[in-house]
């Protein structure tokens, strides 16, 4: 890959992983919420979720929905879904005690799964793979995913940062919640260019 390209890939990892989208939405609520140190899983499984998605996409995802496009409405459809009732869970979150309260963070593992149901996520995958692997060689696949896993933990870990500053202006129960429906609706905005494109 030239270094044209290299540079492509560079500024596409890093402006598709901090602009707001479910993942960084929802880093930012648990930044607010539970804090920093309690948030690294869920920005651990976000970041190693992806980098295996990109890999598995490359590999042959990306063949399977080019057969069978019914499955990617259908992804969409589910993916939707789960957004929604995130959002609902954000909105009705309680405040943390000191004991870390009713709610908890989202563990590595469900943020790594919750990739595959993230439609930012798969739009993300698809368009790096298509632009960035045509040939969809295991090389450039691995680069591709390289690229993702270096750029997109500190672009996220931006969120959760910007969460935690908030919490000492979201110290009473109103100014919360106030927070936490906002960032519900916000979430909920993020699904717009999914099912509205262009």
């Amino acid at each position: 890959m030239d270094q044209t390209l290299l540079s492509g890939l560079a500024l596409f990892a890093f402006v598709s992983s901090i602009t707001p989208g479910p993942n960084n939405m929802m880093l930012m609520a648990s930044g607010a919420n539970f804090g920093f140190r309690r948030t690294i899983p869920h920005m651990l499984g976000i970041g190693v979720g992806f980098t295996v998605m990109i890999v598995l996409v490359g590999l042959g995802l990306m063949q399977l929905f080019d057969a069978l496009p019914v499955l990617h409405d259908i992804l969409t459809v589910v993916g939707v879904g789960y957004l929604v009732w995130l959002a609902w869970k954000i909105a009705h979150a309680d405040m943390p005690t000191t004991e870390g309260g009713n709610g908890r963070p989202m563990t590595f593992f469900q943020a790594a799964l919750f990739q595959w149901v993230n439609p930012k996520a798969w739009q993300m995958g698809l368009t790096a793979i298509t632009l960035y692997a045509p040939d969809r060689s295991w090389q450039a696949i691995a680069l591709v995913a390289v690229f993702f896993g270096v750029i997109n933990l500190p672009s996220v870990s931006t969120w959760t940062v910007l969460g935690q500053q908030l919490r000492r202006i979201l110290s009473s129960r109103r100014r919360l919640q106030a927070f936490n429906w906002s960032m519900a609706a916000l979430l909920l905005a993020s699904l717009i260019p999914v099912l509205y494109p262009h």
